[in-house]
């Protein structure tokens, strides 16, 4: 046996037979279709061709012959194979008598007309119901096709596999093997680093189908819950898709922890599978908006702005503060295309990145390294805006300046949010190269932004939505309450002994009134303004600081440390060169509480920048080419200290303080704060102060706290509030809110021959006593106080009831401001007025108490006496006094328990009052 090549480099003659190894080298040059491969001879090679003849392997195959004879080759291997294009194609219709037999009972010979349109829906309903039996469904392969259902190992990869093309299939996407990974595989990131490992087309594939998958299949009590989201989204046309960091995190473990380490190369993943998804519900949406971008929200861990460090770079996080400068709204580039301006060759795309330029290079086609312009028609912009945000006024340390950072606002995030909004940013932290910073540091700095993602207002709105079904139920019982109005009170500064009048005072203007704007023609404010003045040591500034920790939103100043600019906005030139706007103190506390202590230590001409904000409740501004208007819708509460020092009562309020008449008439409620010697209740409050600070202290404990209550059980007859129950201060801030926000009372059947006769007289006294002036601001003042003990009520309508609780109010700070001859007669004069819920037993006191002073004072002076331990007071003279009150049966105070917790006795043999000093 000779040994022949076989390879397939191996040249073939036209006259040679192909062999099955001739035929992976490719096919001859010329087809011998004529042939009988079988009977012919191998012809002779041509000059110069040394191949031999093939030898007979018949005898191998099991043919005629031999081995090794002589005589024709026997091709019964090539009828093995599938040769459908050889020189032995004619011999696959040569005739085979035994095998050309049919059954005739299978032969369909009959002719069929054509299917009408209805016949052939008819059929293909017929088959699909036949499919929908056999487990196939349209498009698709049934599961059996799929994979092998009879194959006994039904673990390890195969099976994986298997689990992940069904999945895929469900889905209706294509299954691919080439780099398919399985579900449990995707964690390995097989010593890449995330971010490297979520840009390979593998990982990418099987996060955007999971993602796609969690989007599709995502149920909460038997309702697809982002179904439902893509629908409110489309139907207002945002681009915003958000999703709930829980939800996420419960279903996609992997996906959260990727996203938490390379948000950057994972949102894109997250946005096309959502664009998928959005346009397969809605096929033209595309036309609404080119891109949706998925933005997470509420995750649970938050950091401050100057807990930021090196570790949070390129991660997501959230942190949040106050809006203090914002840019405005610019275009920048997305996707840019070059022209070349030599060839006229288009470049691109190119994306931009945040940290540097977009160089096109060199110009594919001549070659060109410069004179490039860009092609406007086909490049992409988005908006761009970039806010500054600050630390909250509240959340910065005592002796520490609050930290700032830039945050960027891409998309349609861009004027979410304005300078004085307190917001809450989720996002990735990232950095810039920033020339002037090395200029100036010598070396190598990045300046830091954050890149949001998601933008979240925390405001009133906001907060009053978030609160829970328990929330509000637990608030409307409270309503229900008849005392609720007096609970809210005592609750105000309960670490702050007596006062009364300035916690209604407070109560009221946080709740406040209802803003009117008819039209947008002319703005009434709904805010209540108060001024707190009096002696020093009688918790003014501790009523300020109270507010600002109860206030859903407040800032808080001093006099003497803010300026004129500082409270309104100022201008400032940005390293730009960008003239940017500021917000001040009044623009800070928009839709809540300016709190300004030493007011009168404030310059003339700072004081008078505010007058705008009080009323009007804007501010103006037209400074280097500015010319704006911010909103300034905020209660002002400020506190000053007289003149001198101390409170003089023979001087009219306005002789005591120094503050002009525009000041005060902007001021709806004024409160004089007098520090008078009287022993019984210096004595009280001493002990209440004790206790207080007992148990107040870090190392207190349980009996600290009983004596407290043990305190206040003792000091409960000495005031008419001190007998109410208080409100837990988390659940009194509920209640704030939620009035502020959900209860807007209505002016209803009141009673305006009243309003107008106090008004009358209000205008006569004080044209008499010359003392603070009354001007129109006070009917509006006195509406805005009834609407606001509505609010405290939770009623839809004020009542009668709230305008008399308003006109007792703007009596008592009226008087309050009067010299001390004049505020026994005007309290004479509107006593009527004044009584309003206010206990008889807590009027005759204020009275007896007058005359046991003015007694004391008398026996001082007649008896030369500097201890006067026991004063006598007639039930005559007591009477005379009480009748003016409408008050004829004095017995039921003598029993009362206010009475004798005063250290007054009743002798009913003599008819004397006496009091134990």
């Amino acid at each position: 046996m000779s040994e022949h090549p076989t390879s397939p480099s191996a040249r073939l003659t036209d006259t040679e037979p192909e062999t099955p190894s001739s035929r992976v080298g490719g096919l001859p040059d010329r087809r011998r279709g004529d042939i009988d491969m079988i009977t012919s001879p191998p012809e002779a090679s041509d000059a110069g061709d040394d191949l031999p003849a093939f030898e007979d392997e018949r005898g191998l195959l099991g043919g005629g012959g031999a081995a090794g004879a002589a005589g024709p080759p026997d091709d019964d291997e090539e009828e093995d194979g599938e040769n459908l294009f050889g020189d032995d194609m004619m011999n696959d219709y040569r005739a085979m008598p035994h095998l050309d037999r049919f059954d005739p009972d299978l032969l369909d010979d009959d002719e069929y007309e054509a299917l009408t349109e209805g016949e052939r829906q008819e059929a293909e309903a017929l088959m699909r119901q036949r499919d929908r039996q056999e487990g196939r469904a349209e498009g698709r392969l049934r599961r059996g096709l799929l994979y092998d259902s009879d194959e006994e190992d039904d673990s390890g990869p195969s099976r994986n596999k298997r689990r992940r093309q069904a999945e895929m299939a469900a889905m209706e996407d294509d299954p691919d093997d080439e780099g398919d990974e399985s579900v449990e595989n995707l964690e390995n990131t097989r010593g890449l680093k995330v971010n490297e490992w979520v840009t390979k087309a593998a990982p990418r594939r099987e996060i955007k189908n999971r993602f796609k998958h969690f989007l599709r299949t995502y149920h909460e009590k038997g309702e697809n819950v982002f179904f439902r989201k893509i629908q409110d989204m489309c139907s207002h046309n945002r681009q915003s898709f958000e999703i709930e960091y829980s939800m996420l995190l419960s279903e996609l473990k992997i996906v959260t922890s990727f996203l938490m380490e390379a948000p950057a190369e994972m949102f894109p993943i997250l946005d096309e599978a959502a664009k998928e998804v959005v346009l397969s519900l809605y096929a033209h949406y595309e036309r609404v908006t080119k891109d949706i971008h998925v933005r997470l929200k509420n995750m649970p861990v938050h950091d401050e702005l100057r807990a930021l460090r090196q570790i949070h770079l390129n991660q997501l996080i959230k942190t949040g503060g106050v809006v203090a400068a914002s840019s405005g709204i610019m275009p920048q580039l997305f996707m840019v295309k070059f022209d070349c301006s030599k060839c006229g060759y288009t470049l691109g795309p190119f994306f931009q990145q945040n940290n540097k330029e977009i160089d096109p290079g060199t110009c594919p086609e001549c070659q060109a390294t410069a004179g490039f312009t860009i092609n406007q028609e086909l490049t992409i912009y988005k908006n761009y805006q970039r806010i500054t945000l600050q630390e909250a006024p509240g959340s910065v340390s005592a002796g520490r300046l609050p930290r700032s950072k830039d945050v960027i606002l891409t998309a349609d995030m861009c004027d979410t949010c304005k300078p004085g909004d307190e917001i809450e940013i989720t996002g990735i932290y990232s950095n810039q190269y920033d020339s002037s910073l090395n200029k100036a540091n010598g070396f190598p700095v990045f300046s830091t932004v954050i890149i949001a993602n998601h933008v979240y207002r925390n405001d009133e709105r906001s907060e009053a939505d978030r609160m829970t079904d328990e929330d509000r139920k637990l608030i409307h019982q409270l309503a229900k309450d008849e005392t609720i109005g007096e609970r809210i009170i005592a609750s105000i500064a309960p670490s702050v002994y007596g006062h009364d009048n300035i916690k209604r005072a407070l109560a009221l203007s946080l709740f406040g009134g209802v803003t009117k704007n008819p039209g947008d023609k002319h703005k009434v404010r709904g805010d209540i303004n108060v001024l707190l003045c009096g002696d020093p040591g009688t918790a003014k500034s501790q009523f300020l600081k109270y507010v600002q920790n109860i206030a859903p939103r407040a800032v808080f100043s001093t006099g003497q440390g803010a300026s004129a600019v500082g409270l309104t906005a100022y201008v400032n030139r940005a390293a730009s060169g960008e003239w940017t706007l500021e917000a001040g103190a009044l623009v800070l506390a928009d839709k809540g509480v300016c709190l300004i202590d030493e007011f009168d230590k404030m310059n003339d001409r700072d004081r008078v920048s505010i007058h705008e904000a009080m009323e009007q409740q804007s501010i103006s501004i037209s400074k280097a080419g500015i010319v704006t208007t911010l909103q300034a819708r905020c209660a002002v509460m400020a506190a000053a200290n007289p003149i001198g020092g101390r409170y003089d009562t023979s001087y009219t309020f306005s002789e005591n303080v120094d503050l002009t008449e525009p000041i005060l008439s902007r001021f709806d409620i004024l409160c004089v704060v007098k520090d008078t010697a009287d022993p019984v209740a210096d004595e009280a409050l001493a002990k209440f102060v004790v206790a207080n600070h007992c148990q107040s202290h870090p190392m207190a404990d349980q009996a600290d706290a009983d004596h407290m209550k043990q305190v206040e059980a003792e000091l409960a007859n000495r005031s008419s509030l001190a007998y109410v129950e208080k409100i837990p201060q988390d659940i009194l801030r509920k209640y704030i809110v939620y009035a502020r926000e959900k209860v807007h009372p209505k002016l209803n059947q009141m009673d305006q021959d009243k309003v107008a006769k106090v008004y009358s007289e209000l205008r006569r006294e004080s044209m008499t006593t010359g003392s603070v002036p009354i001007t129109v601001r006070h009917i509006e003042s006195v509406l805005r106080m009834a609407e606001a003990n509505a609010k405290m009520h939770l009623r839809e309508f004020v009542s009668q009831d709230d305008i008399n609780m308003a006109i007792r109010v703007t009596l008592e700070a009226f008087i309050s401001t009067q010299k001390l001859g004049v505020q026994k007669q005007m309290s004479r004069t509107f006593a009527k007025y004044m009584s309003y819920k206010k206990d008889n037993n807590e009027l005759l006191l204020y009275l007896l108490k007058n005359l046991a002073m003015e007694t004391a004072v008398y026996m001082r002076n007649r008896y030369g006496s500097s201890e006067v331990q026991h004063v006598e007071i007639t039930e005559k003279d007591l009477l005379d006094k009480a009748k003016d009150i409408n008050v004829q049966n004095l017995q039921p105070f003598f029993n009362s328990a206010i009475f004798k917790a005063h250290n007054f006795t009743y002798d009913a043999t003599r008819k004397l009052i006496q009091q134990r000093i």
